[in-house]
């Protein structure tokens, strides 16, 4: 909850207020997560995990105060398990905002947010992309209580890609890589962005164009394709929410399933640079900040 409410997500926020409701989490502590209040009148361990939440999502870094009080409530796996679980909402909730998913009908939004929902989703999906048929009957699930409603959520999105290899075959390694660059560059994570650069430049991605993105210049100037992706990136993670005209301008570029693809890129980048935040991984010895 603490990792939806930082990204501003009313899907990922509303479905598991609700569950959280069912397996009895005080109501008093979601208010405090809603409202965005202080943590002083919570217990350790739930007042030590919305703290860090805040401080990975908000500022993109842990203090070392922070994390060693972390550690010292929650000990070392229980802390890089709540990470990583943050770390893997942090993704979801990229998917769900760049694709503009709505609350299923009959479903209440009980998040606050700082901005209007843009309103370009089809009326079924309630996102940007069309419903899909229902997945095959899979018995192994018979018992498994679903998360989402049918035809809504990450998992539908995520259906209308290819995969990485699909990606792979059909853009440009120079596009990847791009849509990585901007990830690391929106979430301030010097180790994401070290590892990739040098490999970007490598596959054709020209210095200009790499330049615009770590100094994050106007993108006037380069190509539809490039500037569309770059903004629709710094929309999805700067803003949380990617408007009508900007998700029409690069989807118009790169088609439905590519982007599909590429925002699961980009949201697995965002999923690492949180763990590489919490956890303040530095680059290798000898590496060459940025």
């Amino acid at each position: 909850m603490t990792t939806g409410r930082e990204h501003d997500q009313l899907y990922a926020w509303s479905l598991h207020e609700l569950q959280a409701l069912a397996v009895s989490v005080d109501p008093a502590v979601i208010e405090v997560i809603r409202r965005n209040q202080p943590t002083s009148k919570l217990g350790d361990k739930e007042a030590v995990i919305i703290e860090v939440g805040r401080e990975l999502f908000g500022t993109h870094k842990l203090r070392t105060d922070s994390y060693a009080r972390a550690l010292g409530i929650l000990g070392k796996t229980n802390l890089v398990d709540v990470v990583s679980l943050m770390a893997d909402y942090a993704g979801v909730c990229a998917t769900l905002t760049a694709f503009n998913q709505q609350m299923p009908p009959g479903f209440k939004q009980f998040l606050p947010l700082p901005f209007t929902p843009p309103g370009d989703f089809h009326p079924d999906s309630r996102n940007r992309l069309p419903l899909l048929p229902p997945a095959p009957y899979n018995p192994a699930v018979l018992y498994a209580r679903p998360m989402t409603p049918e035809g809504t959520g990450p998992g539908q999105i995520r259906r209308h890609g290819g995969g990485l290899k699909s990606l792979q075959a059909s853009v440009a390694r120079r596009d990847i890589d791009l849509a990585i660059l901007v990830s690391a560059r929106e979430r301030d994570s010097q180790y994401d962005w070290a590892m990739n650069e040098l490999e970007a430049g490598k596959d054709g991605l020209e210095p200009s164009v790499i330049a615009a993105v770590w100094d994050r210049k106007p993108t006037e100037g380069l190509t539809e394709k490039d500037a569309s992706l770059i903004e629709f990136g710094r929309e999805l993670f700067s803003k949380h929410v990617v408007a009508t005209t900007t998700y029409a301008r690069v989807v118009k570029v790169f088609g439905e399933r590519d982007l599909v693809d590429l925002v699961a890129v980009m949201g697995q980048h965002a999923s690492e640079a949180t763990m590489l935040a919490a956890f303040d991984q530095h680059l290798p010895a000898g590496q060459a900040h940025r």
